[in-house]
């Protein structure tokens, strides 16, 4: 890690929703990671996992019915889990972290341009007296094309919101900035673009990044750390020169992602994921796993030495 101090430290992170009948659903389990300045971690993992969620609770997009235990501090102390709506609001969202969304459309206002909304954020987050220039800027640097400022989100691919989105989110220089799924609906080209525009945030001082992405291809191509979630848990966290080389992953499931890749195996995991308000006793890959031993569905393994498996 960069000696250059922690931006964000996570411990014990659990997060779960209450039901309609009374219950909860845990989505994310005792995650923690440290994310040191000018570092990448990737978070992996399939769909349903809780990658996202766990985004989200760092910046308090959470729904009425999640509650959040654990810590998530950044580098003055400031814990992000126990801030109020108005502390996220005006000092940490944009400012302090900030946010590529899994789903962008979503994230713009249909009667305004593209252009309207980087020219807010550029006043808001710089105090610029020359929006239009930042806005031009900003657009530049995740690649949006100049003749699309002018458009309305109903206007756009789903590869150009996504776009615009990363542009909006560079926008502050935030020294923490969370991109979920940032390369979703881009060509090859476009995605090593987008990645290396993500990476190159991490190399003024003080700065990191947190990406999502099922694209191991981008994660290999930007990662320092990589964090393996498997059914709301981290059950593996590597340094990404051993992850994506030797000696390779070591959870089993881990490894079952690489092997899928057209340029390993090809081999799909077998089944699906469990879910997340059902899960077996013991580890939670323990059906799909062809090295599971009774202790496997019977005790869950804990994350020991960056890896939560009886059998690593």
């Amino acid at each position: 890690m960069s000696a250059g101090g922690d931006v964000l430290r996570v411990r014990g992170l659990r997060v779960r929703f209450r039901t309609a009948g009374g219950g909860y659903v845990e989505a994310v389990s005792d995650a923690g990671f440290r994310l040191a300045a000018g570092e990448c971690l990737v978070l992996v993992g399939e769909s349903g996992c809780g990658k996202s969620v766990l985004a989200s609770a760092l910046l308090g997009l959470l729904p009425g019915n999640a509650e959040t235990a654990g810590s998530a501090l950044l580098a003055d102390g400031l814990d992000l889990l126990a801030a109020d709506e108005a502390t996220l609001a005006r000092r940490v969202r944009g400012r302090r972290v900030g946010l590529v969304p899994q789903s962008p459309a979503a994230h713009l206002t249909p009667v305004r341009t593209v252009r309207s909304h980087l020219e807010e954020t550029v006043r808001e987050l710089t105090g610029s007296r020359t929006p239009r220039e930042g806005a031009e800027a900003a657009a530049a640097r995740a690649a949006f094309p100049a003749s699309h400022l002018d458009h309305h989100p109903h206007q756009l691919s789903g590869g150009l919101a996504q776009r615009a989105a990363t542009a909006l989110a560079l926008i502050g220089d935030a020294p923490l900035l969370l991109a979920d799924e940032p390369t979703t609906g881009l060509d090859r080209e476009l995605v090593e673009r987008t990645a290396d525009e993500l990476r190159a945030h991490t190399r003024d001082a003080g700065r990191a990044l947190l990406m999502i992405t099922h694209d191991l291809a981008a994660a290999q191509r930007v990662a320092d750390t990589v964090a393996v979630m498997y059914a709301g848990r981290i059950v593996e966290l590597a340094p990404a020169d051993a992850f994506f080389g030797a000696p390779g992953p070591r959870h089993p499931y881990a490894r079952g992602l690489l092997d899928a890749l057209p340029e390993r195996a090809f081999t799909p995991i077998p089944g699906a994921p469990p879910a997340l308000g059902d899960l077996p006793p013991g580890c939670a890959f323990a059906p799909r796993c062809a090295l599971a031993d009774p202790t496997c569905r019977t005790v869950r393994p804990p994350l020991t030495e960056g890896v939560a498996c009886h059998r690593a």
